[in-house]
C-alpha cells in the first residue's frame, strides 16, 4: 500500500502515541531535574549544622513560602468551565420518590460543580483542601 493511501486513523493513532511518549519523557526529565536540585548531598553520618533539622534538608529553601501562593488559585478555580450555561453536560441530576418517603436525588453531589463551584466547594474534598496551605 502506498504511503499516501494509508488511512487517516493510523496516522492519527501514531501521532497520538508519539505525542504521549514525548510528553511523558518531558515530564520525567523535569521531575528528575527537580529531584536532583532539591536534595543536597551530605556524607553518611555527617553532623548537621547548629539549628538545622533533617527536615531542612528535604525541603528546598523558599518552598514553604511559594507553596501557599501556588495552591490558593488551584483551590478556588472553577472546575466546570460550562457551569451555569445551557450546554453543561454535567447538569444532569436524577431524582426519585417512592410513596411518602423523602425524595432522593443526585443533585446534592452534582450541584456544587454545575453551579460553578471550586475544589474547596465540593462536599468531602472541600474539607480536605483546608489542610493544604494557601
Amino acid at each position: 500500500m502506498a504511503r499516501h493511501a494509508a488511512s487517516n486513523n493510523q496516522r492519527r493513532a501514531l501521532l497520538r502515541v508519539g505525542l504521549t511518549v514525548a510528553a511523558a519523557g518531558a515530564a520525567a526529565i523535569g521531575a528528575g531535574g527537580a529531584a536532583a536540585q532539591a536534595a543536597p548531598v551530605l556524607p553518611l553520618g555527617a553532623p548537621l549544622a547548629s539549628g538545622q533539622s533533617a527536615d531542612d534538608l528535604l525541603v528546598p529553601a523558599g518552598v514553604e513560602h511559594a507553596l501557599p501562593g501556588a495552591l490558593a488559585p488551584v483551590k478556588s478555580l472553577q472546575l466546570d468551565p460550562l457551569a451555569n450555561s445551557g450546554v453543561d453536560p454535567l447538569d444532569n441530576a436524577v431524582g426519585t420518590q417512592i410513596a411518602d418517603f423523602k425524595p432522593v436525588s443526585t443533585a446534592m453531589v452534582t450541584d456544587p460543580v454545575t453551579r460553578g463551584g471550586a475544589l474547596q466547594d465540593l462536599p468531602l474534598v472541600g474539607q480536605a483542601t483546608a489542610l493544604l496551605p494557601g
